[in-house]
């Protein structure tokens, strides 16, 4: 297969995935190469995403690295038979590439569990409230750059309404539902959302309230994707300095046991609509 110039996020876990398999039969790629007919150079280019990997040769390496999960190398053979061409890359002239990134991640998540203790999630966000989001960048960006990422937020909406939608549960703090990043309407128009997306059968929305006790969590916003398998999940965090995707098993541990204790401090599903219906007509009034 030819190298790619750029590959994505999910073509560079492919071959990080490979890689663990080789450290973990204490392999080494030169060892590898040989035992493929390849060279060295082309092991790095296919470990670093590069190139890409037949499925023959996927299982045969597995089949070399004696591992015996064959859930595992089944989602492995998935992520390197797929050849989805997404909207979101109608995007890649125009954006910075994590942001096809974020909405492949969100187009193959089996299910999704995100923290928002800042913003409303950008998969419930409406048109307004993304805009006001955006718009306090600093410095601004001009419009050539901000129509792009609003189009672009409003496009990976659709991943929860589509047939076969994933199950997404979101924990989102009262801080976020009360900070008016706009104005009155545009508040009180983004908790309808919140409250219309709730009623999907896979969609759930649980509320932290401000008085509950012990909640020390207010810096663990993430989007915590599922995988076809645990050890292939992807935890998606905000940084200072852009996104940062996760997938080390121990990371995914942490952020698992994260999103549990977060969720522990937030109200059922039924009681945060409540919750949300309330703050609703207290903004109208």
């Amino acid at each position: 297969m030819p190298p790619r110039n750029q590959p994505t996020a999910r073509q560079v876990r492919l071959g990080t995935e490979l890689r663990r398999l080789r450290d973990a039969a204490g392999m080494t790629a030169r060892d590898v190469a040989q035992f493929l007919g390849s060279t060295s150079a082309q092991m790095s280019q296919m470990e670093a995403g590069i190139a890409g990997v037949s499925e023959k040769r996927l299982r045969r390496l597995a089949a070399h690295y004696a591992c015996a999960d064959e859930a595992l190398i089944d989602g492995l053979v998935e992520m390197a038979a797929d050849r989805t061409r997404g909207w979101w890359e109608e995007y890649a002239q125009v954006l910075p590439p994590v942001f096809g990134d974020l909405a492949e991640l969100e187009h193959h998540a089996r299910f999704m569990q995100v923290i928002a203790t800042a913003h409303v999630p950008g998969l419930l966000q409406t048109e307004d409230y993304a805009r006001a989001v955006l718009s306090y960048r600093v410095p601004e960006l001009p419009d050539s750059e901000l129509e792009p990422r609003l189009t672009h937020r409003m496009r990976r909406k659709s991943v929860l309404s589509r047939e076969g939608a994933p199950p997404y549960e979101a924990v989102v703090h009262e801080s976020a539902l009360r900070t008016r990043v706009a104005d009155r309407r545009v508040a009180r128009a983004q908790l309808d959302e919140l409250l219309r997306a709730s009623e999907r059968p896979n969609v759930s929305v649980r509320v932290i309230p401000f008085d509950v006790d012990g909640f020390a969590g207010a810096s663990s916003m993430m989007l915590y994707a599922g995988g076809q398998v645990t050890a292939l999940d992807t935890v998606q965090r905000d940084a200072p300095y852009g996104s940062v995707f996760l997938d080390a098993s121990a990371q995914l541990l942490a952020m698992r046991t994260l999103f549990r204790k977060v969720e522990a401090a937030s109200l059922e599903p039924a009681k945060s609509r409540d919750f949300m219906h309330r703050l609703a007509k207290e903004i109208q009034s």
